[in-house]
């Protein structure tokens, strides 16, 4: 492996079998456990929509969730390197997927509303246009097929 590659792994435990497996489509739990190496274990289900259960992960909000991750973290690298203090940061992300005709489904879009507290507000507007070049660098971001659109909100 070199420095410009990283692999990851996850596992993934199907724990809803409720003793007749898929036999029908209500006959069976969504649920199951997402787990990897030193890391506590997630629980995971479907969308409740989806028959899932609303005390667990689902997959959309962990698609959003690594989306709104990526985008903290890239733009708090930047801040760094553009002499800009942040002194908290909080998102409420939010996302939009359709379903089709089909049965099948995709994201559309996803806004990030980042609420970035500053040492010196004087550095607002700086700050502000950071959003864009971390999006550029996020590399969650870059890897899906929909706008992520930014709305940074007062602290």
């Amino acid at each position: 492996m070199t420095l410009n590659e990283h692999h990851y792994e996850v596992s993934i435990s199907w724990t809803g079998n409720r003793g007749t497996g898929t036999s029908g489509y209500r006959d069976y739990g969504r649920d199951h456990v997402v787990a990897a190496a030193g890391l506590p274990d997630l629980p995971g289900t479907a969308d409740p929509t989806f028959h899932g259960d609303r005390d667990r992960w689902n997959p959309e909000q962990l698609l959003l969730a690594a989306l709104s991750q990526c985008h903290m973290l890239s733009y708090l690298h930047l801040a760094v390197k553009n002499g800009v203090v942040v002194t908290g940061y909080t998102d409420q992300a939010e996302a939009l997927m359709r379903l089709n005709r089909d049965g099948s489904g995709e994201f559309v879009s996803a806004t990030l509303r980042p609420a970035v507290e500053l040492s010196d507000e004087s550095q607002r507007a700086l700050a502000d246009s950071l959003h864009g070049a971390a999006n550029a660098v996020c590399f969650i971001a870059r890897s899906v097929n929909f706008a992520v659109h930014h709305e940074p909100v007062r602290a």
